[in-house]
């Protein structure tokens, strides 16, 4: 039996619980550490992370420390799925997914992330920021949408790391938007990517963080 990772979180950020829903999903022991924002950049928590962000894990079970949800969530499928549930040991397919998880850290997470900054939190209202960060939301949308064209999983005929990258992000989709959400249209604009996103919403390992997420951001900062 494998001792617990510990996954250091926080309440409302999208990356840590993208993390826990690849240990959910392989049924790995851990516990989930929550970090306020406040102490993530100084001592104790910037000696597990120099960038003095969330997520970071430390796994007992190999010694190893590592930050940045993408490389975790690498480290977790090379380490932990023996028997590649969650993604391909062969060729082309092995590359797709990682083509994938790098889009969504490059080309989803960023995007997604400075949309809520300029439409909830920052100071002075941008328009012109605003409207560029909703435009590349939808850009995203668009995006997935073309590459699930006849297709139930971004690679291959399962679901993968590929897939689930991508869930907590769009969890923060009615945030984002707020009250303009409807004018989305997601199920008739954005069909293939409706219905993709409602079967990962429907795994049980999805639906167990989506749970937990919700009751994390009612009782702690």
């Amino acid at each position: 039996m494998s001792k617990p990772i510990t996954l250091y979180s926080h309440a409302t950020g999208p990356n840590p619980w993208k993390v826990a829903i690849i240990l959910e999903e392989l049924n790995i022991p851990y516990t989930n550490k929550f970090i306020k924002m406040a102490d993530m950049k100084k001592p104790p928590f910037e000696a597990l992370n120099p960038n003095g962000r969330v997520p970071a894990i430390e796994d007992p079970n190999t010694g190893i420390t590592l930050w940045e949800s993408g490389a975790i969530i690498e480290y977790l499928v090379q380490t932990y799925d023996t028997k590649a549930a969650l993604t391909y040991t062969s060729s082309p397919e092995r590359f797709y997914v990682s083509q994938w998880l790098h889009f969504q850290m490059s080309g989803q997470g960023p995007y997604f992330g400075q949309a809520v900054w300029f439409s909830k939190f920052h100071e002075e209202r941008i328009p012109s920021a605003t409207k560029r960060y909703l435009d590349h939301v939808k850009r995203v949308l668009y995006v997935l949408n073309n590459a699930l064209e006849g297709k139930q999983w971004l690679v291959g005929d399962k679901c993968t790391i590929a897939d689930l990258s991508f869930v907590t992000w769009d969890m923060m989709l009615p945030f984002i938007f707020g009250d303009d959400l409807g004018s989305l249209e997601l199920e008739k604009n954005y069909p293939n990517y409706f219905a993709w996103n409602k079967r990962l919403m429907d795994r049980p390992a999805v639906k167990k963080i989506a749970k937990e997420k919700t009751e994390a951001a009612a009782t702690h900062e």
